[in-house]
């Protein structure tokens, strides 16, 4: 076999849960109704609670990790109020320095 496995339990099992989530969000998303069709943010959640235990459960075996984070959307920044808001960089910029100053 490949590599030890650290932990008690083998990540296989929510492995397939997670693959199972991604198919029910799938299906739900090639169905929804509306942009907030309930079965879809049903089948969103139910993906991202897959993929963390996913992610745990490797973890504990084989204390690696994937590549993916689960954005939680109540953090997310609206990409039309960035795009009006250019004006938001509140760095210096090279005219806000003065070389003939003798500081």
């Amino acid at each position: 076999m490949g590599g030890t496995v650290r932990g008690m339990s083998d990540p296989r099992p929510a492995l397939n849960q997670l693959i199972a989530a991604f198919e029910r969000h799938l299906e739900a998303s090639m169905q929804r109704n509306g942009e907030d069709d309930p079965i879809v943010v049903a089948a969103y959640e139910d993906l991202a609670d897959a993929f963390e235990a996913y992610d745990d459960a490797l973890n504990d075996a084989t204390s690696e990790m994937t590549p993916l984070v689960v954005v939680d959307e109540q953090f997310m920044v609206d990409d039309e109020y960035d795009d009006d808001d250019e004006d938001s960089y509140g760095g210096l910029d090279d005219e806000d320095y003065d070389e003939d100053d003798d500081r």
